[in-house]
């Protein structure tokens, strides 16, 4: 794995994947309140706490995935230096956190198809969900007029999981 890397993660396998892999950033996408431990090795100006429920539509009294978050998280990529993997994770790894790997890479790499992408996604992931409302912002915010979310629907609803498998994508060198 390059430092390059992007891996996905649940909340329960956090600290073992930031062991494993050596990684210094995390992006955290869970509800607010729910109890977390940021790994001792992440400092906190290198995390990004997104809070949000993983929901599509809106449900009055939960948070929505919505445009700050994902420009929030889009901008906050930027001063990730790339010399060390980033943990992006939520509480089942399955969905938020999915639905941000494919977002990151698409942003970080915009010449990768987005079918492609989503093929390796699926590939690296089983279990993959990824929230379609978070990839539906994304496509919109990134210019990529529907391709992201015609790819993710392309592979459709992940196997059965209570949790997903830690996975990784890569950010590839500029062609």
């Amino acid at each position: 794995m390059t430092a390059a890397t992007i891996h996905v993660c649940s909340l329960t396998k956090l600290e073992e994947t930031v062991a494993l892999t050596g990684a210094r950033h995390v992006i955290t996408l869970i509800n607010a309140g729910t109890p977390m431990r940021l790994p001792a090795t992440i400092g906190h100006q290198n995390h990004l706490f997104l809070a949000m429920h993983d929901i599509v539509e809106t449900v009055e009294g939960m948070t929505p995935p919505g445009d700050t978050h994902v420009a929030q998280m889009l901008e906050w990529v930027n001063d990730w230096d790339r010399t060390t993997p980033l943990v992006v994770h939520c509480f089942a790894g399955i969905s938020r956190s999915t639905a941000a790997a494919y977002t990151l890479v698409s942003a970080l790499n915009p010449w990768r198809d987005e079918a492609a992408l989503a093929a390796l996604l699926r590939q690296r992931a089983p279990s993959a969900t990824p929230n379609r409302r978070i990839v539906e912002i994304a496509d919109r915010l990134l210019g990529r007029d529907g391709r992201m979310v015609a790819a993710i629907d392309a592979i459709g609803r992940g196997a059965d999981a209570f949790e997903g498998t830690p996975f990784a994508l890569e950010i590839e060198a500029a062609p």
